[in-house]
């Protein structure tokens, strides 16, 4: 694509986030769309599916990405009311815009009804981080990824073992392409932006001598139904962090479901301690402080696999399963699932200094959105005659 200017007949990108991970993959990508040559045009979308503060607006001012275009302000409720009313609402964006394309990202509920809503509609779909599986059809986000990617027209892969999966599901090669991690992407560009721990946890309230001891710390997050719906889980899962607790001081930025069931099944007195300190939800920036100077991470997130893994962080995911064994394969993520004793043996390997060192994945290297951008505006150029006519 050697134009210098983006064809007239072609509409506006239209970039949807709606949760959390959402925007550290959109930021990137919004870049790349502005730098490209030519200029990309672009709408970005907000579908309301997260509404708190915490986990939304100030993730807008972490990340420096513009204020939504538009914003649907969907907000909570069951998968299936979530999804129709993003679906419901999304429609008339389709409708007064007229887009090129629609960008999803990743496996929320707003990316499935976006995905659905466009490709009833004739318009051509684009899913960034296609092709991820855990083979656990349990996971809401699963079912999600698997229909986004049957769907969608341009498949964007972060890691090898994606492609494999996508053919076993009869996707053609020709709609897919391996261009990197852009959650990456945003890592590296504000890695030097990151708050130090000693300011995220001044500004919360907590002691920032914790973070300054000899042992280092540890990081915490819990949020998936499996972990934290059952009081038995929850409790076993608080126990064994409390242990860990004693050996390596933990910060555990707690998720407000999680919150709300500890409250509800009584389990209080398993996080109460001088040496597990409990941080409300966190912006980007201080996370990925507390990250990057910590000694181990605990969680059942996704993207912390990621981002731990380009840290150079030992990770234990408290899941059976993982839908980027990448991050296993090469990196420094390791599966204990639910297993208390399991989780308290990698730890100690962690804390005597045995946790894995992997290494980063290839093309995770900063430049995933800047490859996207670039086969976008060719693949779009070149597709949307024949897609016009339909």
């Amino acid at each position: 694509m050697t134009a210098s200017q983006w064809p007239a007949s072609l509409g506006p990108v239209l970039c949807v986030v709606g949760a959390r991970p959402n925007f550290m993959k959109m930021a990137p990508i919004l870049r790349a769309l502005a730098a490209n040559t030519p200029v990309i045009p672009a709408l970005l979308v907000h579908t309301g599916q997260h509404y708190d503060r915490e986990m939304s607006d100030k993730l807008f001012e972490d990340l420096n990405l513009p204020r939504p275009d538009i914003n649907l302000d969907v907000g909570s409720g069951s998968h299936a009311v979530q999804t129709a009313e993003v679906m419901r609402r999304f429609e008339p964006v389709l409708d007064t815009h007229v887009p090129s394309c629609v960008i999803v990202v990743g496996d929320v509920n707003s990316t499935l009804a976006c995905t659905l809503v466009a490709a009833k509609k004739g318009i051509p779909v684009v899913h960034v981080e296609a092709g991820l599986r855990s083979y656990d059809r349990a996971m809401p986000e699963e079912i999600n990824r698997v229909l986004t990617d049957q769907i969608a027209d341009r498949l964007y892969t972060t890691e090898r073992s994606a492609e494999v999966n996508l053919a076993r599901e009869g996707i053609t090669p020709e709609r897919v392409r391996f261009v990197g991690n852009v959650m990456i992407d945003s890592l590296l560009y504000n890695r030097t932006l990151a708050r130090t721990p000693r300011e995220t946890l001044a500004a919360a309230g907590a002691n920032p001598a914790l973070v300054d001891q000899k042992s280092g710390y540890g990081v915490v997050t819990l949020h998936r139904p499996a972990n934290v719906d059952d009081p038995e889980t929850l409790a076993a899962l608080l126990g064994v962090l409390r242990e860990i607790s004693e050996h390596l001081p933990l910060v555990f930025a707690m998720h407000p479901r999680t919150r709300a069931n500890i409250q509800r099944f009584g389990l209080a007195n398993l996080v109460a301690g001088p040496r597990l300190v409990v941080l409300p939800p966190q912006g980007y920036l201080e996370m990925l402080g507390l990250m990057a100077e910590s000694r181990m991470v605990l969680t059942d997130s996704g993207g912390l696999q990621e981002e731990t893994t380009a840290l150079g962080v030992p990770c234990l995911t408290l899941r059976e399963n993982t839908e980027r064994p990448i991050t296993v394969e090469q990196g420094t993520n390791t599966l204990v699932g639910r297993d208390v004793d399991a989780i308290r043996v990698q730890a100690g390997e962690i804390l005597s200094g045995r946790g894995k060192q992997g290494r980063v994945p290839e093309l995770w290297d900063g430049h995933a959105a800047e490859r996207i951008a670039a086969d976008l505006a060719s693949w779009l150029v070149r597709e949307m005659p024949a897609s016009s006519t339909n």
